[in-house]
C-alpha cells in the first residue's frame, strides 16, 4: 500500500495557481481495474483508490504517512522560472527589434 505525496498542477482550464498550493496524500492502485462484462463499467477492488487526503504543508503530510505506518514516494513540484515583465519595455531604447504600428 505505497503512497503517493505530491503538489498538484494547475490545469489547463485555469489561468491561476488556485488549489495548486497544497500537498496531496494518495494511494497508488494495489490492483488493476477490472471491466464489468454486463454494463462496461469499471471497477476496483481497492478501497484505498478513493482516499485523497489535503495537507498545508509537505511536512504534515510526510509527518501523516510516518505516524500511521504508510510508505510513501514524495514527488517534488518543479517550479516555473519567473519571468519579471513590464509593459514599458515594449518601448525601452534597448530593445532589439523597434516597436512599431
Amino acid at each position: 500500500m505505497l503512497a503517493r505525496i505530491y503538489r498538484p498542477a494547475k490545469t489547463a482550464m485555469q489561468s491561476g495557481k488556485a488549489r495548486t498550493r497544497d500537498w496531496r496524500l494518495e494511494f497508488e492502485p494495489a490492483s488493476a481495474r477490472t471491466i464489468d462484462p454486463l454494463m462496461g463499467w469499471t471497477s476496483s477492488s481497492d478501497m484505498n483508490g478513493q482516499v485523497r487526503l489535503t495537507f498545508d504543508t509537505k511536512e504534515e503530510a510526510i509527518a501523516y504517512a510516518e505516524r500511521y505506518g504508510i510508505p510513501f514516494r514524495l514527488h517534488e513540484p518543479q517550479e516555473p522560472p519567473v519571468i519579471l515583465k513590464a509593459y514599458a519595455d515594449n518601448f525601452a531604447p534597448y530593445r532589439k527589434v523597434p516597436w512599431t504600428h
